[in-house]
């Protein structure tokens, strides 16, 4: 198996069609849709066009994307963290995503502090920014801890609500 990061603890890999169960888990948990939104995805062969179309698509034009995050001890998918360039978004943002089993253990930062810094300095990206709902205080701590900090509230296109930047 191929793998984009090493970490102490993970594995940061590009996302396959053989992760759609696990992208359908954590797509569809409470978590995810309360801090970052439905994406729509019902059922496995939703969650597979979505790493086709949305996931691998993105490494095809940018070089970069969301990667799923593995534990290192058993290559059990725990999470995503990558970089995205939005359309409504003047700079390439970080994003993260973990099963509720596998978030206060330290996984998240570990691996979006990997992906941060891969695309600083392997990649050349600068700045990074980060979008975060307002509610989502865990998400923030972990922005200021990668040394970001928030900057001014933003508006979601198509969406009623306002979301904080982070840079």
């Amino acid at each position: 198996m191929s793998y984009i990061l090493e970490t102490e603890r993970l594995l940061i890999c590009k996302a396959t069609i053989e992760d759609a169960p696990f992208y359908f888990e954590l797509m569809n948990d409470s978590s995810w849709i309360e801090n970052i939104g439905d994406r729509g995805i019902t059922n496995l062969k939703d969650a597979e066009n979505y790493i086709v179309d949305k996931f691998q698509k993105h490494y095809q034009d940018y070089g970069f994307g969301f990667y799923t995050v593995k534990l290192k001890t058993d290559l059990t998918n725990i999470g995503m963290s990558g970089l995205v360039k939005r359309d409504f978004l003047e700079h390439v943002d970080i994003g993260y995503g973990f099963l509720p089993q596998y978030t206060g253990k330290g996984y998240a930062f570990e691996a979006t502090k990997a992906v941060f810094d891969y695309g600083k300095n392997t990649l050349n990206i600068n700045p990074i920014i980060a979008i975060v709902n307002g509610t989502n205080t865990a998400s923030q701590k972990l922005l200021n801890k990668l040394g970001l900090t928030f900057e001014k509230w933003v508006q979601l296109p198509e969406e009623d609500k306002k979301i904080q930047y982070f840079s």
